[in-house]
């Protein structure tokens, strides 16, 4: 892999990677397209390094890993969220005003289509046969965002609703209620 970082030629990208890689583990094909995902939306949605972004990963696996540490967007600050889908693919969003209800974001999926022009990357991808990710990512580098596609999408912002600590009437315990809820979620569930 260190043959192919070699390669890279771009600054910015190199410091990404050399980010990515440490929280990641490795520089997985997963990982380096959550890469160019960021990149992509950055550059249409117009973001500064620091803005504050939302981002719905559509999969769990390796893409999430870029958008924590190349934007910061968590789970932990409500930065990010998760609808597994098995699919490779995001949403983002920049911060909108306190009180505006929706926005413009973008969806970007690798697509299997454009893919098919990158015979490793399309194995990989379609699971069509066991292809290594040093294989996958100078396929991947080649291709830039040609294997990509995206849209603009409108986005609702949802309203937060009123947060408030309750001591739930059957364990005793402290438990944060949006609504008339008596009982934690663990009380409810038992």
């Amino acid at each position: 892999m260190d043959e192919i970082i070699k390669q890279i030629k771009d600054p910015e990208l190199l410091s990404q990677i050399e980010r990515v890689v440490p929280f990641h583990g490795y520089l997985a094909a997963g990982a380096f397209i959550g890469i160019q995902m960021f990149n992509i939306a950055k550059r249409v949605l117009g973001f500064q390094d620091g803005e504050r972004i939302y981002v719905t990963c559509e999969t769990y696996n390796c893409i999430p890993d870029a958008f924590q540490v190349l934007a910061g967007a968590t789970i932990g600050n409500n930065g990010m969220r998760i609808n597994d889908t098995g699919k490779m693919a995001v949403v983002v969003n920049k911060q909108v005003p306190m009180g505006v209800t929706s926005t413009r974001g973008i969806r970007i999926s690798l697509d299997p289509v454009k893919t098919k022009r990158y015979p490793k990357l399309h194995a990989w991808y379609m699971n069509t046969e066991k292809v290594p990710h040093e294989e996958v990512v100078p396929e991947l580098l080649k291709a830039g965002d040609g294997v990509y596609s995206h849209e603009i999408i409108d986005i609702v912002i949802p309203v937060k609703p009123v947060k408030c600590v309750k001591m739930c009437e059957g364990c005793g315990e402290s438990f944060v209620s949006h609504g008339d809820e008596v009982l934690c979620g663990t009380c409810t569930d038992a």
